[in-house]
């Protein structure tokens, strides 16, 4: 199953999601190695900074997504105000499809 991961920065934590990029790099390489990463990226703010992120992540189970995005070190680092999680259907232009 798919799942959407939706997370928002806490405001003004810009310096921490610098600082924490490249093992959240290094991290979601490993995730795209093995299948779990679909898609990925950072939401942007009106100045085009990033101030959350988006992933498609496949997983078994609502508790087996949980338990990935807790493993991203910027959830790890304490970034995130929000974390939403939830489960996606993958319609139009899904490669696997």
């Amino acid at each position: 199953m798919i799942f959407a991961v939706i997370c928002n920065d806490k405001p003004n934590h810009l310096d921490l999601r610098m600082a924490t990029r490249p093992p959240h790099v290094e991290w979601l390489n490993g995730l795209n190695a093995n299948g779990t990463l679909k898609i990925g990226g950072p939401f942007l703010d009106a100045n085009g900074k990033p101030c959350g992120s988006m992933l498609l992540i496949a997983a078994e189970t609502l508790e087996d997504a949980k338990a990935i995005a807790a493993e991203d070190p910027y959830a790890k680092a304490g970034l995130f105000e929000t974390v939403d999680i939830r489960p996606y259907n993958w319609v139009f232009n899904n490669p696997e499809a």
